[in-house]
């Protein structure tokens, strides 16, 4: 006798109403689908719910293949049991928003309308809403747009989402773009931390300026420019070389995965002026050049763009100085002689004194090689100040010295960013 109730036919339990059953298809007509449910008689999907179908679903169904139906409680006038296709691909899209909740999962859905809260997104047969709180980014407002109308402005894109809070009985879903975009940036980060090498190049876009550098979006992580390595030539801010939202190739100086840092650099990427330094100066050179600041040991100068030479007191005046502030400040330009030259070490020699009573009249500058400086220029510096006395026109406006910039680098001579 139990062979017998072991049979499929004893084990089989009669739907109830709310089940979701899978069922053959017994008939098709444009007004009533049959389904074969093991009942007594066919189930049937009535007309109001085959309207509820797209034109490419009602014409994926086929005599002789299976369907899932939901059950519902009602019957026709013929005893025959209504069921609904669309019900059940509504509850499995339920189930399916309850499983990508519980595992965290990302997908993307197509935005289909927008209101003063947010956006609506299409889920199946569901409508999803993504509070504007949850969006990441919103179109640019235009000039007279509303709030309202720059979120219309996300319909029909395609946005990455999770779900963060589904409830079938509210028919409450709710979904994140920002949550989403977390989760993948998480992702993308150690993807590229792992890949990354020094001395890659790599393109990235400026998300942020800061006065010790400038970070750049990778894609997937942000590195820093350290504003040492913005250019050859002293940065006082990215500002000055940089702006948010500008698109620029890095070069990748080191990778610190245990503390998830990348240090990048944008003057590799240019040409380094002392390369040339050699081809262009020679010692004996009389050039014009720009006092960038002024120490208790010297002033240094910039010759040009990233490079910088040395005065040091001693060549500042053929009489004794105790303070070189009494003979230069910043930002004045000044003739002098270049007496030395190390394009290895980054170091030129400079001096003043040298080309005090010379003819040194100014020549026209030629392109890729700077302006020597002759007579007139060195009228306006001959005889130099001493120590209490007023300094000579050319040379005028006793400054203080910038202690703060005492430090400048005396042992790396010139580029204080090497």
């Amino acid at each position: 006798m139990w062979q017998y109730l072991e049979h499929e036919e004893y084990n089989y339990q009669a739907p109830s109403p709310g089940d979701i059953r899978e069922g053959i298809v017994l008939k098709k007509t444009n007004h009533e689908i049959l389904v074969d449910l093991g009942l007594k008689r066919e189930a049937v999907v009535p007309y109001r719910d085959i309207q509820k179908l797209t034109p490419e679903e009602f014409e994926a169904l086929a005599e002789g293949e299976p369907v899932r139906v939901f059950i519902l409680p009602t019957e026709d006038d013929e005893g025959r049991r209504l069921v609904s296709i669309n019900l059940a691909r509504v509850r499995e899209d339920w189930k399916r928003a309850e499983a990508m909740h519980a595992n965290g999962e990302i997908f993307e859905g197509e935005v289909i309308d927008a209101n003063k809260g947010g956006v609506i997104v299409a889920f199946g047969r569901l409508r999803g809403f993504v509070p504007a709180s949850q969006l990441v980014r919103l179109p640019p407002q235009q000039e007279g747009q509303s709030h309202q109308e720059r979120l219309k402005g996300l319909v029909g894109r395609r946005l990455p989402l999770k779900v963060i809070e589904v409830d079938p009985r509210r028919r409450r879903l709710i979904l994140s773009e920002r949550a989403a975009h977390r989760e993948q940036r998480a992702a993308q980060r150690e993807k590229l931390l792992a890949e990354l090498q020094p001395g890659d190049v790599r393109r990235g876009t400026v998300t942020n300026l800061q006065s010790f550098g400038a970070f750049v979006d990778l894609g997937g992580a942000d590195g820093l420019i350290h504003v040492s390595e913005l250019a050859w030539y002293r940065v006082k801010h990215p500002r000055e070389v940089l702006h948010v939202g500008q698109e620029v190739e890095v070069y990748v100086l080191n990778v610190d995965r245990e503390e998830n840092r990348i240090a990048l650099s944008l003057k590799r990427l240019q040409p380094d002026p002392w390369v040339q330094v050699a081809d262009k100066y020679t010692r004996g050179d009389t050039i014009e050049v720009e006092i960038t600041n002024v120490t208790s040991f010297g002033a240094f100068a910039r010759v040009e763009e990233g490079v910088e030479g040395l005065i040091h007191i001693s060549e500042l005046s053929h009489e004794p100085i105790e303070n070189p502030a009494h003979v230069v400040r910043r930002g004045q330009r000044v003739v002098a002689q270049i007496i030395s030259i190390d394009p290895d070490r980054q170091r030129i020699g400079l001096s003043l004194k040298r080309v005090q009573g010379q003819d040194v009249s100014v020549e026209p500058e030629v392109e890729g090689k700077p302006a020597h400086v002759g007579e007139e220029a060195a009228a306006e510096h001959a005889e130099p100040p001493v120590s209490g006395q007023e300094p000579a026109d050319g040379l005028s406006g006793p400054a203080p010295p910038d202690q703060a910039d005492d430090n400048h680098a005396v042992t790396t001579g010139l580029n204080t960013e090497q």
